[in-house]
């Protein structure tokens, strides 16, 4: 799995021309899964998003995680994250199909949402349009593929 976790001041995606989720302070989550992607990484990541110390404490330094500033979760199905771009024209074939796709992206969101946190969401498959006002900035790129054995506080 992929995802890109932008630190936002607030986000919001709407369908159709009506908001569809919402945050404040927290983070937004583009989410990618791959077809040989597991409900194991999924929880994996969801662990490693909900702890990612990006937030800045007191004496501005990023120290502070997710729950320590009380923040949200937009998360947004995003297969363009396995993008084969060896020509001009990107190709999807690398991306889960659809079947396997939602039950790992909800299994996300279900694990974000056992560790305490409120998660807001797009629609998966659906022609969206996020908004976000990005702090600081700070973006973090995720991979699974990346985080195998990796640890840390």
């Amino acid at each position: 799995m992929r995802a890109v976790v932008t630190r936002v001041k607030n986000a919001s995606v709407e369908i159709g021309g009506k908001v569809n989720g919402q945050i404040g302070q927290g983070f937004l989550v583009l989410l990618g899964v791959g077809p040989a992607d597991t409900a194991a990484q999924a929880e994996r990541l969801a662990d490693k998003v909900c702890g990612l110390r990006v937030f800045e404490d007191e004496n501005g330094k990023m120290n502070l995680n997710l729950e320590a500033v009380g923040g949200g979760l937009l998360v947004i199905s995003q297969f363009t994250l396995y993008a084969d771009t060896r020509s001009r024209r990107p190709g999807f074939t690398g991306a889960a199909k659809p079947d396997v796709a939602v039950t790992l992206y909800e299994r996300f969101m279900d694990a974000c949402r056992e560790r305490g946190f409120a998660v807001e969401h797009g629609e998966f498959g659906a022609d969206m349009q996020v908004f976000s006002q990005n702090d600081g900035p700070v973006t973090i790129l995720l991979d699974t593929d990346a985080m195998q054995g990796a640890g840390g506080s």
